[in-house]
């Protein structure tokens, strides 16, 4: 665990998620990082009564990268209000099939939920139950077979990125839920939550924060380089 905390203070705590990794319970019954870390600071620090450790915000479990908890109740109240305010810049990498897709574009979309297979449908235009899903992307490496996009998010959407990019013709590596055509060896999918920019909702200094990539993939190795 401790190798995956790229951020701690008094208040906050950043890990890098692996692919696979559970940020929070779900009906799979599988042990989410949240009760991981706190065992885990439990032990470090030999505390005798329970760790408080509040999640921030999520990422899909095939999806690896950044996510915040926080330390202390009030970190926590603040941190959730800046994730409603926007005030959390959240940076993404996505690894594409190379299309012809324009070097740099701005997405608008409608999306909507469905409960039953866990995925989001996707509008063009204003519809009834969906929600408006913003982001712009850059290209910035071409592999041989691959493009790299770097993302910037303006709305936090279920699945956003994923039905997004899928939509514009360039599903992620690795996702067969959005049409990709074969999945990943690990079971997980080419998009990383890259970097994080934000107030501390305490000290109230910037923070920037960078994950690296996974390195068991050649593919994102490749990306890094």
């Amino acid at each position: 665990m401790e190798e995956q905390i790229v951020f701690e203070d008094n208040h906050l705590l950043v890990i890098n998620k692996k692919v696979g990794q559970l940020v929070q319970g779900d009906k799979t019954g599988d042990e989410p990082l949240l009760d991981s870390i706190k065992d885990f600071i439990k032990k470090r620090d030999n505390k005798p009564g329970n760790v408080f450790l509040g999640l921030v915000h999520r990422i899909d479990r095939p999806t690896s990268g950044l996510v915040i908890y926080a330390k202390t109740s009030k970190a926590l109240s603040r941190l959730t209000q800046m994730v409603k305010n926007r005030e959390i810049q959240k940076t993404y990498w996505a690894v594409v099939a190379k299309e012809m897709i324009p070097q740099s574009q701005r997405l608008v979309h409608y999306l909507k939920k469905n409960e039953k297979n866990n995925k989001a449908i996707i509008f063009t235009k204003v519809t009834e139950g969906a929600k408006e899903a913003i982001l712009t992307y850059n290209i910035i490496k071409t592999l041989d077979n691959y493009l790299l996009l770097e993302i910037d998010l303006e709305t936090g959407r279920h699945h956003q990125i994923r039905a997004q990019l899928s939509k514009t013709g360039v599903p992620i590596k690795g996702d067969l839920k959005y049409g990709a055509p074969r999945s990943n060896p690990d079971g997980g999918i080419n998009l990383h939550a890259r970097k994080l920019q934000f107030i501390h909702p305490v000290t109230k200094e910037e923070v920037t924060i960078v994950a690296p990539v996974p390195q068991n993939d050649a593919i994102w190795r490749a990306c890094e380089e």
